[in-house]
Parts: C-alpha cells; structure tokens; sequence
C-alpha cells in the first residue's frame, strides 16, 4: 500500500525534473539563437527545404540547413558543426557529402525532451539529400520555430545554387505575396531582424515544443500513424519537422495539443506533457502556454508584428 501511494509521488517528482530540463534546453536554444543575431544581424535562417541539410560554408538565405544547424557554434558545438566544411560554398564534394551524413547521425541533447526521448539517431526512410549522402538513421529535434500563421515551404531545387533555390521552379508555389505574408520569425528565402518583431520580443514565440504522434517516437514510418511532421534530420532544411505555426482562426488545424496515440498534425506546436507546452520567447524567456489557450491569443502570440496586445496565460 505504501508503494502504492508512494509511487504516483515519484513518477510526478521525474517527470517535473524531466519538464524543468526540457525547458533549460530551450532557454539554451533561444540565448544561442539571440547569440546568433547579434552576430549575424538576422535570426537563424529556416533552411531550404527538407531534402537539403546543413552546410558550414553557407550563410543566411544561402544557408540550406536549419535553425537548428545554424545555431550549433552557438551551444558550443562548434566541431560539429564545422565537420563537413571544405572552404568551397559552390559546390558540394563527395567527402563533404560523407561528413554531411555523420552530422545527421549526431546526437545533441538540447535538441530532444527528455520526457519523450532520448537524444540518439532513429530509423530513417533512404532519402537523397542535395548535399549529404543517403542515410537510414537520423536525430530528430522536438522543438520547432514560429513561422507564425502562414505554413510556407518550397520544393526541392536541382541543384546546389542559390539561383537554383530563388528560381521560379522551386518558389513558384510560394509567390511574392506568400514570401511577404510570412509573419512569424522565420520561412523560406526570409531573414527576420529583431527589430522586425515590433510586438514586444516578450509576446512573441521564437520556438516551442512540437506535436508528435506517439507511435512516432521511436523512428516508425510506416502505416496510417506515419507522422510526417517527424520523419527528417534535425538539421534538414526548412519542413514541418523544425518549423510549426499558430491558428489563424477559432477552427483552425493549427492550434496546439498534447500528443496522443492515433493523432499526428504536421503544423501546430504541443508536447508530452500534461496540461501546457513549452515555450521560449524572442528575448530568451521560457513560459509554459496551456493548451487551452484561446486561439486570437495564440495567433497573437504567433505574429511579430500585429500590433495588438496580448497577455501570456498563466
């Protein structure tokens, strides 16, 4: 009977400790990221797209990786992320296609809750990236930038240029009116300056925790519980997997859940815990948001530059 009682005790103990260090992880990302501002005059780029991952000689909207690559000197891991360097931005080299792939396979803890997983590569669907060769593991991220009410991605470019990226075949689907209709903090062929955030750095979500169907923690691919929004490398291009946004409407598909089991949505933001998800402001704050929250206060939260005033649920 005492273990009984005992045990609820515990198990709520962990999981407070495991939450407390989920959102250490997240401060940590978000200082890196205003790190990478100051330095760089823009926050991290999203990357190109999701078949393109990080490249070291490569910098801004000429940068086909991530946020999440982007920001690797800035968690003092810079030996990552300079491993696939070879000092020639136009062109991509066999050895650095090898090294590209080892990156993938890395693991680097801040970028995983420890209440869904650990840090560690997981099955992965062969898939040809641009400048990395073929992988069947990759380490996945459970957090996501804001890319605000607009969900803009591009297709694939056919070949490594950035003329190639920019052409019309690759953002045609997007369109010059889409491009400036992003109003969150990042998306494709878009650098957003802190001053460009002229609600407050305070109300605006930088990067959260993301929504992943259970049956998809481990790796699996398979099957009507396949969750797309979970299934590239932590440092793949601009997708579902590291950008999330918020509802634009009371009925909208992207207002934040909790996980559970036969559920997947590629866009919204969420977690595993019980109750509100993480999430890391523009000025390096983290704050817990319930999943209640009312849509307009979320969509508020979203947008950079709205001009309208929001109050953080408590």
């Amino acid at each position: 009977m005492l273990v009984g009682l005992l045990l609820p005790a515990v198990q709520q103990a962990r999981e407070a400790a495991r939450q407390m260090q989920c959102g250490n992880g997240m401060r940590q990302m978000a200082l890196a990221s205003l790190n990478y501002e100051s330095s760089m005059k823009s926050l991290p780029p999203a990357g190109w797209t999701w078949l393109a991952t990080g490249d070291p000689d490569r910098g801004g909207v000429e940068q086909p990786g991530a946020w999440t690559f982007s920001i690797l000197p800035y968690l003092e891991q810079n030996a990552l992320y300079q491993l696939a360097s070879d000092n020639d931005p136009a062109n991509v080299t066999a050895e650095q296609k090898t090294r590209a792939a080892t990156v993938l396979q890395t693991p680097v803890s801040v970028f995983n809750c420890p209440s869904r997983r650990p840090a560690q590569s997981y099955p992965q669907v062969s898939l040809s990236h641009i400048n990395a060769d073929k992988v069947t593991s990759v380490c996945r991220t459970d957090y996501a930038y804001n890319g605000g009410s607009v969900y803009v991605t591009t297709g694939n470019p056919s070949s490594y240029s950035k003329e190639t990226y920019r052409s019309s075949t690759v953002l045609s689907a997007l369109g010059s009116t889409n491009i400036q209709n992003i109003n969150g903090i990042c998306g494709p062929a878009t650098l957003v300056r802190l001053g460009e955030i002229r609600d407050g750095m305070s109300n605006t979500y930088l990067l959260c925790e993301k929504t992943v169907g259970p049956e998809s923690y481990m790796g699996n691919q398979t099957g009507s519980l396949y969750d797309g929004g979970d299934s590239q490398g932590i440092y793949s291009g601009c997708d579902a997997d590291n950008m999330r946004c918020v509802s634009s409407s009371a009925t909208s598909s992207y207002r934040p859940v909790q996980d559970r089991s036969g559920y997947t949505n590629y866009y919204t933001f969420g977690s595993c815990h019980a109750g509100s998800f993480g999430a890391a402001m523009c000025d390096g704050s983290v704050q817990r948001i319930p999943y209640s929250i009312d849509w307009e206060v979320h969509y508020r939260l979203g947008v950079r530059k709205d001009g309208k005033p929001v109050v953080i649920p408590q």
